[in-house]
C-alpha cells in the first residue's frame, strides 16, 4: 500500500520540476520596458524614420565625435590709422576671441610689419609697436600674456609694392604692408615617456 501512496506525490514533484521558473517583478518591469522600446523602434522603421535604440542597451549607442580644432590666422590692419586700431582691426580680434583655438588656451604669435618709408631700424621699431597694440588689446580681453609671443619684422616682407613702377609713392601698397599677422596654434600634447622598469627590479625572480 506505501507504494501507491507515494506515487502521486512523485508524480507532483516531477511536473513542478518542468515548469519555468517565476521571473521576478524586477524582472518583469525590465522585460516590459524593453518591450515597448523595441515597438517604438519598429514603428519609426514602419514610418520611414530612423529606429530608435533601446534605452537600456545605451552601449550600441554610437558615441559623438569630438570637433577637430584647427589653428588660426588672421591679418590685422594699420592702413587707416598707423599706429592704432581701428574697428575693423577690432572686429577682427573679436572673431578670433571668440573661436575654438583661442579658447583651447595654445600660443600666439604676433608678427608686426611696416611700410618701407623712413629708416630699417625705425620701422622695426614701428612695427613691434603695432604688434604690442594688438598683444595689449587681447591681454585686456582675458588673453594670459605668457602666450603671445612678439617679432618685429619692419620691411622685410612686404604684401604690397611700396612704390609704382614709376617710381612715384604708392599709398595703398603701403597702407597694406603696415599690418601684424596672428597666428593662433594649438595647445602642446606633452606624452609622458613609457615608464622603464628597474632593471635590478625585473632581474628579481
Amino acid at each position: 500500500m506505501r507504494r501507491f501512496t507515494q506515487a502521486p506525490i512523485l508524480l507532483c514533484a516531477a511536473l513542478a520540476a518542468c515548469q519555468p521558473p517565476a521571473q521576478t517583478p524586477a524582472a518583469d518591469a525590465v522585460n516590459e520596458a524593453d518591450n515597448a522600446a523595441n515597438a517604438v523602434a519598429r514603428n519609426g522603421a514602419d514610418n520611414g524614420a530612423e529606429p530608435q535604440r533601446s534605452i537600456l542597451r545605451p552601449e550600441v549607442v554610437p558615441e559623438s565625435e569630438a570637433p577637430k580644432i584647427e589653428p588660426e590666422e588672421a591679418v590685422i590692419g594699420f592702413g587707416a590709422s598707423p599706429m592704432a586700431l581701428d574697428e575693423t582691426a577690432k572686429a577682427t580680434l573679436e572673431t578670433l576671441l571668440s573661436g575654438a583655438a583661442m579658447k583651447a588656451g595654445g600660443p600666439i604669435i604676433l608678427r608686426g610689419h611696416s611700410d618701407s618709408r623712413g629708416a630699417d631700424g625705425d620701422n622695426k621699431v614701428a612695427s613691434r609697436i603695432r604688434a604690442e597694440k594688438v598683444r595689449d588689446y587681447l591681454v585686456d580681453k582675458g588673453v594670459d600674456k605668457a602666450r603671445i609671443t612678439l617679432i618685429a619684422l619692419g620691411e622685410a616682407r612686404p604684401i604690397a609694392p611700396n612704390a609704382k613702377e614709376d617710381g612715384s609713392d604708392d599709398p595703398d601698397g603701403r597702407a597694406k604692408n603696415r599690418r601684424v599677422e596672428v597666428t593662433v596654434a594649438l595647445p602642446t600634447v606633452i606624452v609622458p615617456p613609457p615608464v622603464v622598469p628597474n632593471a635590478a627590479e625585473a632581474a628579481k625572480p
